[in-house]
């Protein structure tokens, strides 16, 4: 007798064939520091040699501008193993990055007290 579950996987049911740290070589140290809102974006550099199908699709995916957060998100890779994949396409010249932009402005004293305010009122 089988259970509900026993039936054979088809496709998608199967779920990820490769264990995610296997795609980058068991690395979790980037080559290039990477943040998770940094930019990536492909150079139109092909990469030498075998990079993976993971590096392939990552490469692809990058014709536009494109935040680690979302490679990571579009792979469903986890953030760690994406930067890994996304450092060696820098590394081989393919992608190029740019750090995030953080637009500050001064802030009026008056807003934040108001802020505060609120908070408190709140807890």
């Amino acid at each position: 007798m089988t259970a509900a579950g026993d039936g054979p996987w088809l496709d998608d049911a199967a779920g990820r064939l490769v264990r995610p740290f296997t795609v980058s070589n068991g690395r979790t140290e980037p080559s290039v520091a990477l943040d998770l809102m940094s930019q990536v974006m492909a150079t139109g550099v092909t990469p030498l040699g075998y990079l993976g199908p993971e590096h392939a699709q990552a490469l692809d995916l990058c014709r536009a501008p494109v935040s680690v957060a979302e490679a990571a998100a579009h792979l469903k890779l986890p953030a760690v193993v994406t930067k890994v994949l996304l450092s060696d396409l820098v590394d081989c010249g393919a992608l190029t990055t740019k750090p995030p932009v953080f637009h500050t402005t001064p802030t009026d004293r008056s807003l934040l007290e108001a802020v505060l305010d609120g908070l408190r009122r709140q807890l």
